[in-house]
C-alpha cells in the first residue's frame, strides 16, 4: 500500500471514530462561483476530492453510443505539454491519484493527494479537464480496450444479466443502450468527434464537487478555481426524456454454456425524493439486505438453491428500480424463482416488528463503518449532492430511518412488488428454460 494510501485509510478512520459526534460539512462558494462540500479533518495529510460534470454516457448520440466512455477514459492519457507516459510519471512522482469515468448521468472523476503536494494535484487536474490531447494513438489503444472489455463481459453471466435488464426495463429510452451497438459506435469514433464531447462536457454548468482533508475553505476555494475556472460556463446538459415503466411483467431467458444462472428481477421503483424513500430503503434490507433477510434464509439457508442473493434500490435522476439478484445452480433456478417471488408477495403483507427493529439498527449504525477512507466519505458527500439531500443528512438519517414504521414498509412494498411490472432475465442454462434473443 502506497504511502498517499496509508494516509487516506488513517483519515477515514478519524472520521469513523468520531462518527458519534456530527460532522461538519461546510459549503464552500468560490470567487468564481464554484460551489463545493468540504470536511476539514488535519488528522492525517491527505485530501480527497470527488467531483462530476452533468452529463454521461445516456446523452451520447444514437450513432455514437460509447463516446462519452471513451472520452473520460482518455482524460488523464495526456495533457498540455505532458504526452501520457510523461503525465502518469508526474502523478506517480507527486503521489497524486487522479482518474476519471463516466456513468448514465455523468463524467466523474477523483483526485487523492498528500496535502504538501496540493499545487501539484490541483495543477494535474487542470491540465486534464482543460487541455485534455487525444493523441491519436492513445484514442486507438483505449478504443481497443473498451472493445475488449465488452467482449469480455461477454462471457461473464452477471455483465450479460446487467446489461440486458437495462436493455429490457429501459427499451427505448436512452439508459437501455444497446451494448452491440456501442461496439459498432466505438469502431467509427473519430478524434474530432472525442475533442467535442469533452468540450460539451467539461463546464462549470452542473458541477458538483466534495472534498474531504486536510485543506481549510480558504484554500480549497483557491485551488478549485485554479483546476475548473478556466472551463467555460456552459448551458447545462440536455433534459433527458422521462421513462414510461413496463406495464406488463416479462422474462428474458438468455442461454450461456455455464453451470451457475446469473438471475435478476426488477420493478420499478420509487425517486429519491419521495416520501416513502426510506421506508423503501428499510424494505429492501428486510428483504434482501444481508444473512438476517428473508430471501437469504428461505432461498440459501433453508433449501440451498442459491449462491447469493440480495435486494436493493438503485437510483437515477428519471428512473429507479427495485432489483432483486441471486446466482444460483442452473439445475436450481426454476425453484429459486419460486421462491423468491413468493417471498415479494409474502413482504406484501407486512414485516414483524423485530425484523423493523433490527433493520432501523443495522441501516442507522451500519453506514459509518462503510466509510474507511477519505476517498469514501469524498464519495458519499459527491453522492448527497448528486441526489439533491441537504448537507445536514448524515445528521438527519438516522432518525429518518427510525422514523419507518411497519404500515410504512407494507404500503412501499404494495406500490414497488407488483407482479406485472416485473422484468426477469435469466443468462445460463437453466432447465427447462428456452433461450430468448438479447434485447
Amino acid at each position: 500500500m502506497t504511502a498517499l494510501r496509508w494516509m487516506a485509510l488513517a483519515l477515514g478512520l478519524a472520521l469513523v471514530a468520531a462518527r458519534a459526534e456530527a460532522v461538519e460539512v461546510k459549503e464552500v462558494t468560490t470567487p468564481l462561483g464554484i460551489k463545493a462540500w468540504l470536511v476539514e479533518d488535519s488528522n492525517a495529510p491527505v485530501v480527497a476530492l470527488s467531483f462530476s460534470f452533468a452529463s454521461g454516457s445516456a446523452d451520447d448520440p444514437e450513432n455514437q453510443k460509447g463516446l462519452t466512455s471513451l472520452t473520460a477514459s482518455l482524460l488523464t492519457d495526456g495533457a498540455g505539454s505532458l504526452d501520457a507516459q510523461a503525465f502518469k510519471q508526474r502523478q506517480e512522482d507527486a503521489s497524486v491519484a487522479l482518474s476519471f469515468g463516466a456513468s448514465l448521468e455523468y463524467v466523474g472523476g477523483s483526485l487523492r493527494l498528500l496535502s504538501a503536494h496540493r499545487d501539484e494535484a490541483f495543477e494535474l487536474l487542470r491540465l486534464a479537464v482543460t487541455e485534455p490531447r487525444f493523441d491519436p494513438d492513445r484514442v486507438e489503444q483505449r478504443r481497443a480496450q473498451m472493445i475488449v472489455g465488452l467482449s469480455q463481459a461477454d462471457q461473464r453471466p452477471a455483465a450479460v444479466a446487467q446489461r440486458t435488464m437495462m436493455a429490457t426495463a429501459f427499451a427505448g429510452h436512452p439508459y437501455g443502450a444497446n451494448v452491440s451497438g456501442v461496439r459498432e459506435n466505438l469502431q467509427t469514433l473519430t478524434v474530432q468527434q472525442i475533442k467535442d464531447r469533452a468540450a460539451s462536457v467539461l463546464t462549470r454548468n452542473g458541477l458538483i464537487v466534495a472534498a474531504v482533508g486536510d485543506i481549510d475553505a480558504a484554500e480549497l476555494s483557491r485551488q478549485l478555481d485554479r483546476a475548473f475556472g478556466g472551463l467555460p460556463a456552459g448551458t447545462g446538459r440536455p433534459e433527458l426524456p422521462d421513462w414510461t415503466p413496463p406495464i406488463k411483467s416479462r422474462t428474458v431467458n438468455i442461454e450461456r454454456p455455464v453451470p451457475q444462472s446469473s438471475v435478476l428481477i426488477a420493478l420499478p421503483a420509487i425517486p429519491r425524493d419521495d416520501p416513502d424513500w426510506h421506508a423503501a430503503v428499510v424494505l429492501a434490507h428486510i428483504l434482501g439486505g444481508g444473512q438476517q433477510s428473508r430471501l437469504f434464509r428461505e432461498v440459501r439457508e433453508k433449501r440451498g438453491l442459491a449462491y447469493s442473493v440480495s435486494s436493493a434500490l438503485r437510483s437515477q435522476r428519471k428512473a429507479s428500480l427495485f432489483v432483486v439478484a441471486t446466482g444460483s445452480a442452473s439445475e436450481k433456478v426454476a425453484d429459486s424463482l419460486r421462491i423468491i417471488k413468493a417471498e415479494l408477495v409474502r413482504i406484501r403483507e407486512g414485516v414483524t416488528e423485530q425484523e423493523l427493529a433490527d433493520a432501523r439498527t443495522y441501516l442507522s449504525g451500519s453506514l459509518a463503518l462503510l466509510l474507511d477512507s477519505s476517498s469514501s466519505v469524498a464519495n458519499l458527500l459527491h453522492t448527497l449532492q448528486v441526489d439533491r439531500q441537504p448537507r445536514d443528512y448524515l445528521d438527519r438519517r438516522a432518525a429518518l430511518i427510525g422514523a419507518v414504521k411497519a404500515e410504512d414498509v407494507r404500503r412501499v412494498a404494495r406500490r414497488i412488488l407488483r407482479e406485472e411490472t416485473m422484468t426477469t432475465v435469466v443468462v445460463g442454462k437453466p432447465a427447462g428454460a428456452t433461450a430468448t434473443a438479447e434485447p
